[in-house]
C-alpha cells in the first residue's frame, strides 16, 4: 500500500444502487426463509441479521459470504471484489476494498487454483472496531502486522501486538476488536472460501453455507 491511509485508498466497491441490507432481504424473502433460518446458517445472531438488513451495521468480508451462501448467492453479487488472477501481489498494485468505508477494509493477497483451499486477505481495522462474533467450519490464522486487537474465541480473550499470531479452529465462536485508539493492519489467512471462488465446497449435505446447523 501507498502512503494514504486504508480508507483514503478503498476502491468503488458497490454493484447496486439499493443498500446491502435492502438486497440482502429481498434475496431472503424471495427464498423464504426467516432471519432465525439465515442466522443459523451463517453461524451469527438474528440480532446481528436484522440489524444488517436495516443497514444499522456492516458485516465483516467473512460474515457476508457466509449469508451469501445461506441465500443462495455468489458473494460478489453483494460486493465486488478484486479477481485473484497472479500468484503474486505487489504493495503498491494492491486495490483496498471494503464492504462499507466506515468499516474494516481488504486487500486480496490469495489467488485460486484446482484444488487451492486457502484464502488470505490484509485486514486493515479501525481504531474501536468490534467484529461480530461467528463459527463456522475451517480454520484460520491473524498475524497483526501493526497496532493491536484483542481475540475474542469462546472464553478466551488474547490481546495480540505487532509480530503475533493465533491459530484456530473456526468452528470455536470468535470476534476481534481494536480497542486501540490507533488502527490495526493484520494478516488474515482462513479456509472459508471468502471470495467466493470454490462455491462448491459449501455444499456439503448438513453444513448449510459452510457452517454448522446446531450454533448455540
Amino acid at each position: 500500500m501507498n502512503n494514504r491511509t486504508a480508507t483514503e485508498a478503498i476502491v468503488e466497491t458497490g454493484n447496486s444502487e439499493d443498500p446491502l441490507g435492502t438486497r440482502l432481504r429481498a434475496r431472503r424473502r424471495e427464498l423464504k426463509l426467516t432471519l432465525k433460518d439465515v442466522a443459523e446458517g451463517a453461524g451469527l445472531s438474528v440480532g446481528f441479521i436484522s440489524q444488517v438488513e436495516r443497514g444499522l451495521t456492516v458485516p465483516s468480508l467473512s460474515s457476508l459470504a457466509s449469508i451469501a451462501a445461506v441465500l443462495e448467492s455468489h458473494v460478489t453479487s453483494f460486493l465486488a471484489q478484486p479477481e485473484g488472477k497472479s500468484p503474486h501481489t505487489r504493495h503498491n498494485q494492491r486495490p483496498i476494498y471494503a464492504v462499507d468505508k466506515e468499516a474494516l477494509s481488504y486487500e486480496r493477497l490469495s489467488t485460486s487454483f484446482p484444488g487451492s483451499v486457502l484464502n488470505s486477505v490484509i485486514v486493515h481495522e479501525p481504531p474501536g472496531y468490534r467484529s461480530e462474533p461467528i463459527q463456522h467450519v475451517g480454520e484460520e490464522m491473524f498475524f497483526v502486522l501493526q497496532g493491536a486487537i484483542t481475540l475474542e474465541v469462546d472464553d478466551e480473550t488474547t490481546v495480540l501486538e505487532a509480530g503475533d499470531s493465533i491459530h484456530f479452529a473456526s468452528m470455536r465462536r470468535h470476534s476481534s476488536w481494536n480497542h486501540t485508539t490507533e488502527p490495526a493492519t493484520i494478516l488474515h489467512v482462513c479456509t472459508m472460501d471468502v471470495f467466493g471462488d470454490n462455491p462448491q465446497q459449501n455444499q456439503e449435505p448438513g453444513n448449510r453455507a459452510g457452517h454448522l446447523n446446531h450454533h448455540t
